[in-house]
């Protein structure tokens, strides 16, 4: 309660809440939503007063479920708002889907008051399509930044886990929404509170911009091998214009044989099935999330042929490419 009491005496501004609009959007993530409501909920707590208020809406007001499909009340629909209110897109999965041409309308209206806007998870597909982040740096859920990279030229993509350019907001999804309100929270009304904030979500790792979202490679793959871990750095660097396994080897001071060796001794496949993973992977996200044709995917994942694209794909993912892209419209539309 000491601790609590030092926290009321810092906060001290008199000025009304600052509202906060989270636009839940078909599919959304729970979990990036839940984290910047509960930290905007804990600072009120521990400032023992209304430091922030927020409303829920969806596009028509209806109910909206998550994609774990809870499905959720909301306050209202896509309203005009103050200029003073920030506002929150909350995306998820099928975000192209749930990106519809009135939440595009509005957002762009709302933009042009000057508002804050912030899109968590996947939203920054939602704000870049509505022209929001031109010229500006974001970042979007790993499993997105394909498809978001190739559809997007104009924006600066990073890797990190929330980015704020300007009056913009995006974050990486999951929880790097409580990084992003922690830094708003600090911003707002000093880094006691933040800290205060932190220690009640048990958060002990508080990450700025600066952090990235993915984990290391020796993390991601088990292996704590430096040499493996900068070949599959440069294997996931040279995505469409594949580097050959004799030149891998000697940028990192081994022969191919050794490189071999290496691969199927950690990895159990060899340095080029390793290499085509990577490169089918990147193939299925296109596919799955973007509108490029099949061709334009084979050649962004480094292949010439369509014909050969196809059939590696259908050896590994028992599918054609044009097959999981019609899978998916179906999915869709349901």
């Amino acid at each position: 309660m000491q601790a609590q009491r030092q926290i009321v005496d810092v906060v001290t501004d008199t000025t009304k809440p600052r509202q906060f609009v989270f636009v839940l959007l078909e599919n959304f993530t729970m979990l990036s939503f839940a984290s910047a409501l509960e930290s905007l909920r804990i600072a009120n707590r521990m400032a023992d007063r209304k430091l922030y208020s927020w409303r829920l809406v969806s596009e028509t007001g209806a109910p909206v479920s998550c994609s774990a499909g809870t499905l959720f009340n909301v306050d209202g629909d896509l309203e005009e708002l103050g200029r003073d209110d920030t506002i929150m897109i909350c995306g998820g999965i099928d975000i192209q889907a749930a990106t519809s041409r009135r939440l595009l309308g509005w957002m762009r209206r709302e933009a042009r008051k000057g508002l804050m806007i912030g899109g968590l998870c996947t939203a920054a597909f939602s704000l870049a399509k509505a022209g929001l982040l031109d010229n500006k740096r974001a970042t979007i859920h790993w499993e997105n930044s394909d498809s978001f990279a190739e559809e997007f030229d104009e924006v600066e993509l990073t890797k990190s886990v929330f980015v704020i350019d300007g009056n913009r907001m995006t974050t990486a999804g999951g929880t790097s929404s409580i990084d992003l309100m922690l830094k708003l929270i600090a911003d707002h009304h000093g880094e006691d509170l933040a800290n205060a904030v932190a220690d009640q979500l048990i958060y002990s790792s508080i990450r700025t911009d600066q952090d990235t979202q993915r984990l290391s490679v020796p993390t991601r793959i088990g292996v704590r091998h430096p040499k493996l871990s900068q070949v599959i750095q440069m294997m996931e660097s040279n995505i469409e214009e594949p580097i050959s396994p004799a030149i891998l080897a000697r940028d990192v001071g081994m022969s191919t044989r050794q490189l071999e060796r290496l691969f199927r001794r950690y990895l159990n496949r060899s340095p080029k099935r390793y290499y085509m993973e990577l490169r089918l992977q990147k193939a299925r996200n296109l596919l799955m999330q973007t509108d490029m044709s099949v061709i334009n995917v084979a050649l962004s994942c480094g292949f010439a042929s369509p014909s050969h694209f196809s059939k590696c794909y259908r050896a590994h993912y028992d599918t054609t490419p044009y097959r999981e892209r019609g899978s998916h419209a179906t999915r869709l539309s349901i």
